[in-house]
């Protein structure tokens, strides 16, 4: 449990402590790699992205991370992101990993947050066990959301990753793989608890200390893997909405208990199918998101998406959609009503792009959304109007230049 308090601590003391911690991997490993054992490695990756909507009623954002988005002009926070990872080989069973990144936060600032730390024990060639700050990863290919040269398209489709704010979890995992025939088999369970933060119009909901459980299984076989997968979160604390319940409440306890989300759990259930050999991508996931609380919508989402490269040049398309289901208000205050609403969506995305793979490591990319929805869905975007006081419909344009070294 050392490494865990080590991470607390780092957390709460600020980006220059996190770095610290960094440092602390980097000096260890340095007088083995003097001796040219080459026990230690440092990677990197970055995106430099560019995107414009065409409304100015909402701001589109990647996900619920993000406290504002874009509009009509080009804006550069949406994607554009530089991270470091440092790993050192303690053992042939023992590793630690280090990541680190600077992108646009939560609280409005570029300031470097530490992503992964953590240490990685493999007793066997079949088991792997890590502790630590580990990747969240709900959903197939969760993990890696920020390493704009790892996927197809600019940024994951967000009809089906908004939900997620989650990049990160204390605590940690216990992996299985075994073979059967040609297929191979991979067992994932893990518990810790959310460090994260919620940007909510001026207000942040502190989702730090709540608990975090769930459990995958992955299938390989050839150029094809499929992946199940269930987790939970149990949020500590209620959303940010006091003051006004307070204001416009004619009963606020009431109201408050109504839409309470402490303690109550949200569970994400999906199913991924991945295809890569040769020119040929091709992605379809599914998402179920159940809520306990009354003031946040259970939905369902999705995705498909495939590529074909012709030579440097990979075109590709992509449908996505996501709706969540309306609760029933009968009876309920209009404030209670209006907080409800607030997590309504219900929206399609036609996406077409294309990755130019011009230089070894390095990839431009070009894309195009095209999202057309309901007049009441205003999840996730910001700033947004009144319900059905804007039109649903919105494009928005893409370039970025992804690299990794």
């Amino acid at each position: 449990m050392f490494l865990a308090r080590l991470i607390e601590r780092m957390s709460s003391r600020g980006a220059a402590a996190r770095l610290g911690l960094a440092s602390v991997v980097f000096c260890l490993a340095l007088p083995a790699a003097a001796e040219g054992e080459s026990p230690f490695s440092l990677n990197g990756f970055g995106t430099l992205g560019m995107a414009r909507t065409t409304s100015d009623q909402v701001e589109f954002v990647r996900d619920l991370s993000q406290p504002s988005g874009i509009r009509k002009d080009w804006d550069g926070r949406l994607d554009s992101v530089v991270g470091l990872q440092a790993a050192w080989q303690v053992s042939p069973q023992l590793s630690a990993v280090v990541q680190g990144m600077v992108k646009y936060r939560y609280d409005r600032s570029y300031n470097p947050e530490l992503a992964w730390a953590y240490l990685k024990y493999e007793p066997t060639p079949n088991w792997s066990l890590r502790l630590g700050r580990l990747g969240t990863d709900f959903f197939m290919m969760a993990d890696s959301r920020w390493v704009g040269y790892s996927i197809l398209t600019v940024r994951p489709p967000g009809d089906y990753f908004w939900y997620l704010p989650f990049y990160s979890i204390h605590g940690g995992d216990a992996v299985y793989t075994m073979s059967v025939g040609d297929t191979l088999v991979r067992f994932k369970a893990f518990y810790g608890s959310s460090n994260g933060q919620i940007p909510l119009a001026d207000q942040l909901w502190d989702i730090q200390g709540s608990p975090m459980t769930g459990a995958s299984v992955d299938v390989h076989l050839g150029a094809w893997q499929a992946r199940a997968s269930y987790a939970n979160i149990r949020f500590k604390r209620d959303l940010p909405i006091s003051a006004a319940l307070q204001a416009y409440s004619p009963d606020p306890l009431a109201s408050t208990s109504y839409l309470a989300t402490q303690d109550k759990r949200a569970d994400y259930y999906s199913l991924g199918l991945v295809y890569d050999q040769g020119p040929w991508q091709a992605q379809f996931l599914l998402n179920r998101i159940e809520q306990g609380s009354n003031a946040l919508e259970s939905s369902q989402g999705g995705y498909v998406l495939a590529g074909y490269r012709v030579g440097e040049v990979t075109p590709y398309l992509g449908y996505s959609w996501v709706r969540s289901e309306r609760r029933d208000t009968a009876g309920r205050q209009a404030i209670e009503v209006r907080i409800m609403a607030d997590s309504h969506t219900d929206q399609k995305t036609s996406i077409v792009g294309a990755r130019w793979d011009f230089s070894r490591n390095m990839a431009l990319k070009a894309q195009w959304d095209a999202v057309r929805g309901d007049t009441s869905s205003i999840f996730p975007y910001r700033n947004e109007p009144s319900v059905g006081r804007w039109s649903g419909k919105m494009d928005v344009y893409s370039v970025t230049f992804d690299f990794i070294f």
